[in-house]
């Protein structure tokens, strides 16, 4: 890896195995259709002639188009929009030239306005169709205060030639980048300098900046030595391998963040929000939404490195954490060090929950993309928290765990989009569930 002209990573070159077989392609047909609505995963809805599905990328619901086929399955297709014959009015030029290849973004060619009426009509649709709700209570959803550059954590694949990229839409290759126009500034200054053509072992090259300004190359990989690195800039570089603590190569060994007036570190292998702007209002509406009073007890789930640990313990008797990642675990007690009216479980949920002798007045749960686990969920309602708050980046899987809260007896108060994640098909939600 070369950073700048002084940073060096010295190891053998990366090799891709050959094609097993060379695969020709089919003719894909192309057709005329009527978009009619937004679907989940940054795609539209049209119907093909013979009434089946049909998901469409790069289009906009009104719009007439032309779409060639890209997948065919007996109850659907899918297809990429070729040309629009009668463009929406929420459409706009796309800012970056990879739009339509590049899988890292889905919404690029939509007004930021329109996006977030996608993104809430998304949420609707599915606790409706998969979550069995017939009234959701959907409240305005809450925009980022930047539309582009506001990731403080971007993560990239490499191609074979070493280049940086992002997968490409529907494939598992990587589309090699010259833009980005998601990352914070300061991480838009790094990345193009990265040089990986003699990096060996290195899967993936993640770049994280804090409220600090300070800088965090983070290099994934399954070598079980450590690269060796010049840096000249003024950058920290870390090494995670799966199965093994990170280890700092270079620099300080976290970041740390600052979320209304809270300061929290951050470990290279822990998980903090990506979208710092956003985070004082995200935790503002968590904790309005949970009501916390002085004599309470809160169970904080999934909760990380304590984003809202540290304010439920500001309004609660008693704190209750539970995580199972040992990074996070060890930057929560770091981070909840001052208070002595917490305790944290590292394991995971599914483990805990069910062994827990509590009741608590009230659970905010923010669990990964794949929702609340079964043996989990079943411990939380077991526990009988009259208020849940429920964080979710999945609205799938966000409407599955709904299904399961209302047959527990739980009924859905309130729900909130809130984007942070502005450019992309992914939707951030806090939803607000009461016992009867």
């Amino acid at each position: 890896m070369r950073l700048g002209g002084g940073a060096n990573l010295t190891a053998g070159r990366r090799s891709t195995p050959e094609a097993l077989g060379r695969h020709v392609p089919m003719p894909n047909p192309v057709l005329e259709v009527h978009i009619e609505t937004h679907a989940y995963g940054g795609e539209c809805l049209a119907r093909a002639a013979d009434g089946r599905r049909l998901f469409v990328r790069g289009a906009a619901p009104g719009e007439l188009a032309r779409v060639q086929v890209t997948e065919e399955r007996p109850s659907y297709l899918r297809a990429r929009t070729v040309e629009v014959l009668r463009p929406s009015a929420l459409r706009v030029t796309p800012r970056c030239v990879h739009f339509g290849e590049c899988g890292g973004c889905h919404l690029q060619h939509l007004k930021y306005s329109a996006q977030l009426g996608a993104k809430g009509d998304v949420l609707l649709e599915q606790l409706r169709r998969l979550g069995g709700l017939e009234t959701v209570p959907l409240q305005e959803a809450i925009a980022s205060p930047a539309e582009w550059n506001y990731r403080n954590h971007v993560q990239f694949s490499l191609a074979a030639d070493g280049r940086l990229g992002y997968m490409r839409q529907g494939s598992r290759h990587v589309l090699p980048i010259r833009e980005c126009h998601l990352p914070e500034p300061r991480l838009d200054e790094i990345w193009p300098a990265l040089d990986m053509r003699e990096a060996h072992g290195i899967t993936q090259v993640g770049l994280r900046t804090d409220s600090e300004g300070e800088t965090m190359v983070i290099l994934e990989g399954g070598e079980a030595g450590l690269p060796e690195v010049e840096v000249e800039r003024p950058v920290s570089v870390a090494w995670i391998a799966p199965g093994r603590p990170s280890s700092v190569l270079v620099g300080q060994d976290a970041l740390h963040y600052t979320v209304s007036g809270q300061s929290y570190t951050v470990s290279p292998g822990s998980f903090f929000q990506i979208n710092t702007g956003l985070l004082p209002t995200l935790v503002e509406r968590v904790l309005a939404l949970a009501e916390v009073g002085a004599g309470d007890t809160a169970l904080d789930v999934y909760c990380g490195v304590g984003l809202f640990s540290a304010f439920l313990a500001k309004q609660a008797a008693r704190v209750v954490a539970v995580e199972a990642s040992p990074s996070a675990a060890e930057d929560f007690e770091d981070n909840l060090a001052s208070f002595d009216n917490v305790e944290l479980y590292e394991a995971t949920a599914a483990a805990v929950l069910p062994h827990l002798e509590l009741r608590p007045q009230v659970a905010v749960v923010d669990p990964p993309r794949a929702g609340i686990d079964r043996a989990a969920l079943a411990g939380l309602v077991g526990l009988a928290p009259p208020r849940i708050v429920y964080v979710s980046c999945d609205p799938s899987t966000l409407a599955r765990d709904a299904r399961a809260l209302l047959s527990a007896g739980y009924s859905l108060a309130a729900l909130i989009p809130i984007d942070l994640f502005p450019q992309t098909y992914h939707i951030e939600s806090i939803s607000l569930w009461r016992a009867p």
